[in-house]
């Protein structure tokens, strides 16, 4: 949700704008197989099927770091690598398209509002009981990055069936860098090997999700390199972000009342109209295109005759917005039903103030 940067001389510009040349749709896709799509595995037969990869037991260590996280407290430096370990033993299991099934709820950004995202949790409802789906951009811009990241982790390795994460566009070594995390790390735990773990689990991380092989979610948007959801099963995942390619649209890209694709602003990804999201609709027989990235006042916003929705679930961003968040609730029958939430009232929420770095203010 903003552009990239890639010394911190440009960090104190507020406004999110691209620094590098525009580019135009790159005509290469990838190899596309066949215009049906292979449907992937569901999440759950995925997880039953495999051999090479055992759901973790009942932890007691496991649980006491969850209660420690909920109540926003650090874990050990120890303990974060063995946490990025067991999560990455989960997560190269999980497809680029990972099937997830309803009853799910869907959300947005969250920005390291760690208090507002016990405020999500208090209005959707606390994990295991109920199935989450998150569509990035876990960490930079808030005050609590760290220990955000880190509980939804644990929760994913605690209950890898009942939520899921995919990745965002700060979800990057190199945004990190410039916008929170990295500095966070690094204050919190007086080194950057928290930083390095974490980063090697967003390269783990899906690119997308299906639920019930109907709903596509993603963070960005759509790509001029990707027509099917089989090509998307093509990219290589395990790697930083690329600056171009289907991988960087896939988190950069935006939706605009436009014909066909444009030049995105924010220097990475492109812009694309309701044509676009019709055909890739049609041709893999999708009824909504769910993504989030874009800040929303409302919470949520549809676009294109409702075939697409964005999805916006850090309240107040940046402790200063003023906008409200949402989260999508899908029931087994994919009716679905917003709730919309504002920040939390803790005081709490405002801690490190003091230590927000100039590109915040």
């Amino acid at each position: 949700t903003n552009t990239k940067h890639d010394t911190k001389q440009h960090t104190e510009r507020e406004r999110d704008e691209s620094q590098r040349p525009a580019k135009s749709p790159d005509k290469t896709q990838i190899p596309l197989p066949s215009l049906q799509q292979s449907k992937p595995e569901s999440r759950r037969e995925s997880t039953e099927s495999k051999t090479t990869h055992k759901q973790p037991r009942m932890s007691s260590d496991l649980d006491k770091q969850i209660e420690k996280l909920r109540n926003c407290e650090l874990i050990t430096t120890q303990e974060v690598k063995e946490l990025c370990d067991k999560a990455r033993e989960i997560l190269i299991e999980e497809s680029n398209v990972q099937c997830v099934d309803t009853p799910v709820t869907v959300c947005g950004d969250i920005h390291g509002q760690f208090y507002d995202l016990k405020e999500l949790f208090k209005n959707g409802g606390d994990c295991p009981e109920t199935n989450y789906l998150f569509l990035g951009d876990y960490v930079d811009r808030g005050y609590h990055s760290v220990e955000t990241f880190l509980l939804l982790l644990a929760l994913k390795v605690r209950y890898p069936d009942r939520i899921t994460l995919i990745r965002g566009n700060h979800e990057s070594r190199q945004i990190t860098q410039v916008y929170g995390f990295y500095d966070e790390c690094l204050r919190k735990f007086g080194n950057t090997n928290v930083w390095k773990y974490c980063t090697e689990v967003f390269d783990y991380l899906s690119l997308s999700a299906l639920i019930d092989q109907r709903i596509f979610c993603v963070h960005g948007g759509l790509s001029p390199s990707v027509t099917a959801l089989d090509q998307i099963h093509h990219i290589d995942r395990k790697q930083e972000v690329p600056h171009d390619g289907p991988m960087c649209d896939l988190m950069w890209s935006d939706p605009d009342e436009i014909q066909g694709w444009g030049i995105s602003p924010r220097g990475a990804g492109f812009l694309f109209g309701a044509d676009i999201v019709d055909q890739f609709s049609q041709l893999n027989n999708v009824s909504l295109v769910a993504r989030a990235h874009q800040l929303v006042m409302e919470g949520f916003k549809h676009m294109f005759n409702n075939k697409l929705v964005t999805v916006w679930s850090a309240p107040n961003y940046c402790y200063r917005c003023g906008n409200v968040a949402a989260i999508l609730e899908l029931d087994e029958k994919l009716v679905e039903n917003y709730k919309v939430f504002e920040a939390a009232q803790n005081p709490r929420s405002q801690a490190g103030k003091h230590s927000l770095p100039q590109y915040f203010l």
